[in-house]
């Protein structure tokens, strides 16, 4: 006879950001019991989104996009929010909130069944400053990304002529994680397997201000679970070994 099980798998869309910060108060020995204890947690799991961008490549948060190419221009911005700007024109349509730029390549007929790519050289700003005319025209061949506090802009090197301009940039990118309002009961932009994890460290943001004594503990049980977290995050690939033909004495 087959075990009664729940058969559902959505356990990390019904946990709401109030029962993420029940769960890590409760790791602390304490319970919410005012609106400022809401408040105050919630600032701290932001907080904490954003120290995550600096803990590598979050996968979950890689997404793509073909750039419309203008003939003669070499800049391309992403905007933090709408708030901000109107970012560049892209299919999909509205990208906003991108933090990196991955991968880039120059996409022809990017509708048709003969689509091509042809890779585009990421470069630093040394690289480009060096460039002699930076607004020359041709086959876009590099691309520059500077990243600032509400925006991200990518140059393209030469900028499209009139035949590439018909042609498109297609960037994987980073995006940033969104945030956790002041609804409370949405869920997080985190996938399940960080869900122990983002407890674990809203519960070490939170004893800091509520129950010192217990940083040190809170903080090596939340890094533990980050670091499996991080690790299993990714994309496998497969794995051929050769031998290595040996003959003694030869």
């Amino acid at each position: 006879m087959a075990n009664t099980t729940s058969g559902t798998v959505t356990f990390d869309k019904t946990f709401a950001v109030d029962d993420l910060i029940a769960e890590a108060y409760e790791r602390i020995g304490s319970q919410v019991s005012s609106g400022y204890q809401l408040k105050t947690a919630r600032r701290s799991l932001n907080i904490m989104f954003q120290e995550w961008g600096n803990r590598g490549l979050h996968y979950w948060e890689v997404g793509e996009a073909d750039i419309n190419l203008v003939e003669g221009q070499s800049e391309y911005i992403f905007f933090r929010a709408t708030g901000d700007g109107t970012s560049a024109v892209t299919d999909p349509a509205n990208t906003y909130g991108v933090a990196d730029i991955l991968e880039a390549t120059l996409r022809t007929d990017r509708t048709a069944t003969d689509q091509a790519d042809s890779a585009l050289t990421k470069i630093d700003r040394s690289t480009y400053s060096a460039l002699s005319n930076k607004l020359s025209k041709g086959t876009p061949s590099k691309y520059f990304v500077q990243r600032f506090v509400e925006k991200t802009v990518v140059t393209l090197y030469p900028t499209a002529d009139s035949t590439n301009a018909a042609k498109a940039a297609h960037i994987y990118f980073v995006k940033r994680i969104q945030d956790a309002d002041s609804t409370y009961t949405d869920a997080t932009d985190v996938p399940f397997r960080f869900v122990p994890c983002m407890v674990s460290g809203l519960a070490f943001y939170l004893s800091q201000k509520f129950n010192p004594q217990l940083v040190q503990q809170m903080k090596l049980l939340y890094e533990d679970e980050l670091a499996r977290a991080l690790s299993e995050d990714g994309s496998s690939t497969s794995v051929h070994i050769t031998p290595k033909v040996f003959y003694p004495g030869t």
